[in-house]
């Protein structure tokens, strides 16, 4: 475990590459959804295979969340993305990474990706979007809903999580509440700076979307694949927003693919 300041708050980062000595063919970097999530739902999925497979892998809790420090405000998706920035220049990551992004954490990334394209070697979007006004005002609404159960029943609701889906769950649910009650990230996040379509366009590394067949969130796929120049997606019926945890497999082997590919094209263009 290591503690990164980057000036504005304190990141909980952990690391983990191929062991025995074996140096990394590259690096991934991994981030995670908001509320209930943190950097646990990659170290316990994906993520040593990752790491076996030659990579560089690279977690960390957003602000906020899991171990890192919870500043009162700040936590618009450009605070998220300067996070990101700065977390990798103080780890000295060199050259382009591969960004995975669960759910929010994917907006971060392609948000990174479309301010920073040179430093982006691939970009895969589980269960993710980018940011654009409709998706600003989806999490105004899901946000809004949050607040508003906690404000008028928040001991019930834990309870009835307790009940209905463990207490871990119902302990993420008391963290999660915590946050929307303590700080302005509810407020911050729908008021955040969104995308054009053309800066999402611009966005020319490869490009993976992974949706659950149950989501509403693989409506996304026709879209994406038609506005990026570089797009595959992958819907997997049977599963809805918790795909990286259900089929982490199936997520897993889909990355790895697209990882591969990058260092091609990668290759191809530097030849």
């Amino acid at each position: 475990m290591a503690m990164v300041d980057t000036g504005s708050v304190r990141l909980h980062v952990q690391r983990i590459g191929p062991g025995q000595g074996r140096p990394a063919t590259a690096t991934v970097v991994l981030v995670h959804g908001l509320l209930t999530d943190s950097l646990a739902s990659y170290y316990f999925t994906v993520a040593p295979a990752f790491a076996a497979a030659g990579l560089d892998v690279v977690m960390y809790d957003l602000r906020g969340h899991g171990r890192s420090g919870r500043p009162a405000d700040g936590y618009t998706l450009d605070h998220n993305i300067d996070d990101l920035e700065a977390l990798l220049g103080l780890l000295g990551v060199r050259g382009p990474v591969h960004l995975v992004g669960n759910s929010y954490g994917g907006t971060v990334a392609f948000g990174y990706a479309a301010r920073h394209p040179g430093r982006v070697a691939s970009l895969s979007l589980l269960e993710s979007e980018p940011a654009t006004p409709a998706w600003a005002v989806k999490l105004d609404d899901i946000l809004g809903r949050v607040v508003r159960q906690l404000a008028h029943s928040e001991s019930e609701t834990i309870d009835w999580i307790a009940a209905h889906r463990g207490r871990h769950t119902a302990r993420l649910a008391k963290g999660a509440a915590r946050l929307v009650r303590g700080t302005t990230l509810a407020r911050d996040i729908p008021a955040s700076r969104v995308l054009t379509e053309d800066q999402i366009a611009s966005v020319g590394c490869p490009v993976l979307g992974v949706y659950g067949g149950d989501s509403d969130l693989a409506e996304q796929a026709p879209w994406l694949e038609a506005v990026l120049p570089d797009c595959r997606t992958v819907v997997v019926p049977g599963h809805e927003h918790s795909i990286l945890v259900e089929a982490s497999g199936t997520v897993g082997g889909h990355v790895l693919t697209l990882v591969e590919h990058a260092g091609r094209v990668g290759a191809e263009a530097a030849g």
